[in-house]
């Protein structure tokens, strides 16, 4: 009859003792992220899959900024204004707005 109780005593005292007894409340703390808005891309004048780099450049102008081509296949970057365009070679392959912050 010694053993049960003994069991059960050590466990309350480890429960008590982590401060998990029956009557501690569990909290949390809740995160809200915002998710980036866009405007919708069919509305948005941007450089289209596909497009030729110098098709890009004579309708938007010269980038601010170019990085790239890196890797295999070349990947490269043309940073305007409102928007960034990705190129593999000479043709677009993704046209990303920029957050307004």
């Amino acid at each position: 009859m010694k053993k049960p109780v003994t069991r059960l005593l050590g466990a309350v005292v480890t429960v008590a003792t982590l401060g998990l007894s029956p009557m501690t409340p569990v909290t949390a703390d809740e995160v809200k992220i915002p998710v980036g808005s866009q405007a919708e891309r069919s509305e948005a004048d941007l450089p289209r899959t596909g497009m030729s780099q110098a098709r890009v450049r004579d309708s938007w102008g010269t980038p601010r900024e170019t990085r790239g081509p890196v890797g295999d296949p070349p990947i490269s970057q043309w940073h305007y204004d409102g928007f960034v365009v990705y190129f593999e070679g000479n043709h677009v392959i993704h046209t990303v707005l920029k957050r307004d912050r």
